[in-house]
């Protein structure tokens, strides 16, 4: 929100309406449906100043998926198994070959 020379608000093109909610009993407040199971992070700017934002958390134990030799080596997987698909045909080889590599 902006103030002009009168102190009359305005909204900036890329701001949205504000909404008034009531904080429940139990500290909480609704921000609709559509992002009900939602991940935000809370920042308290000042007392009753908030920020608050959607975010997607990535547990530590898959940070290296980021990583772009990661996501380069998923792609090219990905795209061997679309042209390479699952075949029961040669079971009993992959079975015996299987064995000899672990005895």
């Amino acid at each position: 929100m902006v103030q002009n020379e009168k102190s009359e608000v305005i909204m900036s093109p890329t701001m949205t309406p504000s909404t008034v909610k009531m904080i429940g009993a139990n500290g909480q407040i609704s921000l609709g449906k559509k992002y009900a199971g939602r991940q935000v992070l809370v920042e308290e700017h000042a007392p009753g100043v908030w920020l608050v934002r959607t975010v997607t958390i990535v547990p530590d134990n898959e940070h290296w998926l980021q990583a772009p030799a990661a996501v380069a080596d998923l792609e090219r997987a990905l795209a061997w198994a679309a042209n390479n698909p699952a075949d029961d045909a040669n079971v009993d080889q992959l079975l015996v070959k299987s064995a000899d590599h672990c005895s």
